[in-house]
């Protein structure tokens, strides 16, 4: 296990997913090499895909940056070490069908004629 503490820098996250996300950096990194960037932001990203639903996305590394839109309540960026953590949900619910979806698509189409 790391010895460095998790430094939260912004979130609009509840506590309990913050919680959450940050004991998986921690197993992520445990799990994998420092230098593996892309394999940690997919152990995260594939937890809490399991754990919240689809279209969550992970960004790791040590100097990036960012412009991201997010759903409300699902923004996180912190640091662990040298590591930067950006953990963030993208888009609506995906609870809508394709039939609801493609419907909304074609009334907007008629709405603009």
């Amino acid at each position: 296990m790391l010895e460095g503490k998790a430094v939260l820098r912004e979130t609009d996250m509840p506590e309990a997913l913050q919680s959450h996300v940050m004991e998986l950096a921690y197993q992520a990194l445990d799990l994998h090499e420092a230098s593996d960037c892309q394999s940690i932001a997919h152990y995260i990203k594939q937890k809490f895909d399991e754990a919240y639903g689809p279209a969550w996305h992970c960004v790791v590394g040590k100097d990036f940056g960012s412009c991201i839109t997010h759903l409300c309540g699902s923004f996180i960026f912190f640091r662990v070490d040298m590591m930067e953590f950006l953990v963030f949900k993208d888009g609506k619910d995906l609870t809508e069908s394709k039939e609801e979806a493609i419907g909304v698509l074609q009334k907007e189409g008629k709405t603009e004629s």
